[in-house]
């Protein structure tokens, strides 16, 4: 009988996992920050969410990507450390309540 071995392409867990923030109640009378990092048409997809988001919660306020910062294909762990902390200090310094950091397929 031959034998194989199998190695799963997953890999393991790099970093330990923690829980994410509470989900909002709703999002009327809230700020919303959108955070891109340059790729999947954000500029196309963004207007296209803010408006559906719009008419469905009229009292919300977008903080469009614009206002942030994004630097398109960095892989350096440091670097996105740094730039993750920037968002969150501008994300708070704006009044966001949540920011939408991710879009696409």
């Amino acid at each position: 009988m031959l034998k194989i071995d199998v190695v799963s392409p997953v890999g393991l867990d790099a970093v330990k996992r923690s829980s994410s923030a509470p989900r909002l109640e709703t999002l009327n009378g809230r700020t919303i920050g959108e955070v891109w990092n340059g790729v999947f048409k954000g500029d196309l997809t963004f207007p296209v969410i803010r408006k559906l988001l719009q008419q469905r919660f009229p009292s919300i306020k977008i903080v469009p990507y614009t206002e942030f910062p994004h630097t398109t294909g960095s892989d350096h762990p440091a670097q996105q450390r740094e730039r993750a902390r920037l968002i969150a200090d501008l994300a708070r310094e704006k009044g966001c309540h949540a920011v939408i950091s991710g879009n696409g397929a």
